[in-house]
């Protein structure tokens, strides 16, 4: 029976990522991440003008889903703390597990989706330090925004200050709003979810999550709806971007351990090479050099015809 693949094609699996290498690596990007948004801190005249600036640019395209949901935020508590809440400490919870779960059940995607993640953070980043940006929450009374973090404070761990816990509010970067890496991450997740999940509930929680995160840090008025675009569209750039990403580190690490690149199976070490060309031959059955090697080497010319070569005719007796 042919086989179906050339030898020598085969590919060596690269060394395994381990957990013990991934989870300094996801800490320092996650540190890089909350480093960022604290020295893009920005001029907060110059965050409040972007911040309006968002807002007349949503009026001229009649957009304008910050207000409703705002005040029905506000005037429905049942609808509010749950969403300060949702707001304030699902990213910290979900984006993680999601990345756990990929690790331990779906090994073989998961670099490419790790990097998809690291890639978006970053972008955002830069987001942030050259956009800083007011949020609704904390423009002045007068543009119709309830900061419902502060409203429903003392429900939750945080201040009136941001969603970090009381106290501690002085430590974030409030501008730090375009583009919403809440709804980015949201979405990576759902992605993940939908692509890889195998459930219908999977699949359904993959759509839910990411729509009821954009919905929810509108209505907390944490974030306008175009931050919420641009987060979505920055995890879109990210995502072209991650297979770069992936080779230039493997370029990296092949400089850097030269003796860890991937290998063709087959090329290493000295053992026997393959002779078929890709062919297997029945019981019995001998490759023809080896049948004419044979006669050339004192094989009697009466042989028996299996000796003598396929199809040929028995010698007279």
């Amino acid at each position: 029976m042919p086989q179906t693949e050339t030898p020598g094609t085969e590919v060596s699996p690269r060394t395994r990522l381990r957990w013990w290498t991934e989870l300094p690596l996801i800490l320092l990007v996650y540190g890089c991440y909350s480093a960022g948004r604290l020295l893009a801190r920005g001029d907060v005249t110059g965050a409040v003008d972007h911040g309006l600036a968002i807002l007349r640019i949503e009026k001229a395209l009649h957009l304008n889903a910050e207000h409703p949901l705002n005040r029905l935020f506000t005037r429905e508590a049942w609808l509010g703390v749950p969403a300060d809440f949702w707001y304030a400490s699902l990213h910290y919870l979900v984006t993680p597990a999601i990345l756990v779960w990929l690790f331990r059940s779906r090994g073989h995607l998961y670099r490419a989706a790790r990097t998809w993640l690291m890639t978006s953070t970053f972008i955002g980043l830069i987001g942030f330090t050259l956009l800083p940006t007011c949020p609704p929450r904390l423009l002045s009374a007068g543009h119709g925004f309830v900061d419902t973090m502060a409203e429903y404070s003392s429900y939750g761990w945080w201040g009136a200050e941001a969603s970090a816990p009381r106290g501690m509010g002085g430590m974030t970067n409030q501008y730090a709003a375009m583009p919403s890496l809440h709804v980015g991450w949201a979405l990576w997740c759902g992605v993940m979810l939908w692509r890889y999940g195998g459930t219908r509930i999977a699949k359904a929680a993959g759509v839910a999550y990411p729509l009821l995160t954009a919905i929810v840090v509108m209505g907390t008025a944490n974030h306008y709806f175009l931050d919420a675009v641009a987060g979505a569209a920055v995890m879109g750039v990210g995502l072209l971007l991650a297979p770069y990403v992936m080779r230039g580190a493997d370029r990296l690490r092949e400089r850097l351990l030269p003796g860890d690149p991937v290998v063709a199976a087959g090329s290493q070490g000295t053992g026997a090479p393959i002779v078929s060309g890709g062919c297997q031959t029945s019981a019995g059955e001998r490759i023809p050099r080896q049948r004419d090697a044979r006669l050339g080497s004192g094989a009697e010319p009466d042989a028996a015809p299996t000796d003598a070569g396929d199809g040929a005719p028995a010698p007279a007796r």
